[in-house]
């Protein structure tokens, strides 16, 4: 992986662009954003929401991934600086069928593909996504790499340095996104007023994204966000009413460090978890995760709540799933995924935890999901 070297978005001299994957699938395209001659890995995935180009490009769960938008027009209402999930994209691809240089919204600050450039993103346009799309489902998400300018006229060598490329299984990249230091979050959800704070909460960082930040001060939370390693006996001796589980990228059973102090805390204090933090609430009684061929990477996927029978339309974003059949019977599945009965979610069975593989922060339109907070106050509740 390089540092990209240059700039270029031309709709009358572009650069030419090529995504080389790992079992030998090239495009060929144009660069959009950052330019780097030597080759930018990352595991290619697809992700089907329609927009929220910007919080997938913050969202520090996509780490170590290029991520191809199925929707073909990206950057149509630009980008600002509210929308974003963190301080900048940690993605290392972006892949689109268009991207547009002239945004029109009342609320944009700057185009995509400037914005992509400020930040050293490599992107590529005018390959055909849904060729890709159909690929990596058939195939899997796999390495591959994005090389600009005349390096993109070696298919080889581009092919060649996707296939060298470090796999996301067995990787921790929880330690490249998470805080150097504890904070303090007291923002509420833009055109809110926080309400006075009834809880207090320490949330995990394993990279953590902003919404779930505002949706805890929404619902009366006072919030002190930690580093991914900070020990158990640290986030006790701050006596909080309840512990949160961050979402992240990689693979889960990496972060053994992390496992550990879940496991340490629960019994101890209420736990919510959300994605990664789902994976490592369940890994952490003994459960196992696996990686999906192509992980579900979007704003529609359907998932039942079993309790209910109600099916709520969610946003998500994991390549790993917790195994149904290595699950500990101290834990009891609360929801499924439709498309593939994947687990969804999870409670204990006597103590005050539970977790969802979805993200209930993201309401994507709808806001099906947006109990769950509210079931963690009445948890935090019941403790007091």
């Amino acid at each position: 992986m390089s540092t990209p070297i240059s700039a270029a978005h031309s709709t009358t001299n572009p650069v030419p662009a090529l995504l080389a994957l790992a079992d030998g699938r090239t495009f060929r395209g144009s660069a959009v954003g950052a330019v780097s001659a030597t080759p930018v890995a990352g595991e290619v995935v697809f992700n089907t929401a329609l927009s929220g180009y910007q919080e997938i490009l913050t969202d520090p769960s996509y780490s170590g991934q290029m991520v191809t938008m199925t929707y073909p027009h990206q950057g149509n209402y630009g980008v600002n600086g509210v929308d974003v999930e963190s301080a900048r994209p940690y993605l290392t691809g972006f892949i689109m069928r268009e991207c547009e240089t002239l945004p029109s919204n009342w609320r944009s600050e700057q185009s995509l593909p400037d914005y992509l450039t400020q930040h050293g993103i490599v992107g590529i346009e005018g390959i055909d996504t849904r060729a890709l799309t159909r690929h990596i489902r058939d195939a899997g998400a796999q390495q591959a790499v994005i090389v600009s300018g005349r390096a993109a006229d070696d298919t080889g060598k581009a092919v060649q340095a996707a296939r060298s490329a470090p796999s996301i299984e067995g990787r921790d990249l929880v330690r490249e996104v998470t805080c150097a230091a504890p904070y303090a979050w007291s923002e509420p959800t833009p055109g809110n007023t926080a309400p006075k704070a009834r809880y207090k909460v320490v949330a995990y960082d394993f990279g953590i994204k902003r919404n779930i930040l505002r949706l805890l001060v929404d619902h009366g939370c006072e919030v002190t966000v930690v580093p991914a390693d900070t020990p158990a006996g640290e986030v006790l001796a701050m006596r909080p009413h309840g512990v949160f589980l961050s979402n992240g990228p990689g693979d889960p059973a990496a972060v053994t460090y992390a496992a550990d102090r879940v496991g340490r805390l629960l019994g101890n204090v209420p736990v919510f978890g959300i994605c990664l933090g789902h994976q490592l609430l369940c890994l952490a009684l003994g459960a196992r995760t696996f990686k999906l061929r192509f992980g579900h990477h979007g704003a529609n996927q359907p998932v039942q709540d079993l309790a209910t029978g109600r099916v709520e339309i969610t946003s998500q974003n994991h390549g790993f799933a917790v195994d149904p059949e290595q699950l500990p019977r101290e834990l009891e599945v609360t929801h499924v995924n439709l498309n593939d009965r994947t687990v969804e979610g999870v409670k204990h069975r006597s103590l005050p935890a539970f977790s969802v593989q979805y993200h209930p922060e993201a309401a994507p339109g709808p806001h099906d999901s947006a109990y769950l907070f509210q079931r963690f106050t009445q948890l935090m509740d019941s403790e007091k």
